[in-house]
């Protein structure tokens, strides 16, 4: 069985979900909480090569929004990479990575993707 690493915020409602959701699927997933324990950057390439940089960065936070202007711009892969690493908060939450598979966020569309793998396993 593949590990679930869920990469987010321990105080994060979604990434709480997210870990009980896959708890009751039988998967004793591993909270990673990229505060304190730093985001990997091969899991966060993964997410942005497989959603996009601009999907993975997230600009809705206060996060976000406390950053100055010549901070956030100009914006491209590289730099959005590099501010997640610098402020993980700025990451869409969570990143959960199964293996091969990884997923971004925890909407109707991620729970499909880990209930396949969860079922193939």
């Amino acid at each position: 069985m593949a590990a679930f690493k869920v990469f987010g915020l321990k105080n994060c409602d979604t990434c709480r979900k997210a870990v009980k959701w896959l708890k009751e699927r039988g998967v004793e997933p591993v909270l990673i909480d990229v505060r304190s324990d730093g985001m990997d950057a091969a899991v966060l390439q993964a997410a942005i090569d497989a959603y996009g940089w601009d999907v993975v960065l997230n600009r809705r936070g206060t996060t976000w929004r406390a950053l100055p202007a010549e901070v956030k711009a100009p914006l491209d892969e590289a730099r959005a990479m590099e501010l997640i690493c610098e402020h993980p908060a700025l990451m869409k939450r969570p990143v959960i990575a199964a293996g091969d598979a990884v997923t971004t966020g925890f909407d109707e569309t991620v729970k499909a993707r880990l209930e396949a793998i969860v079922v193939g396993q």
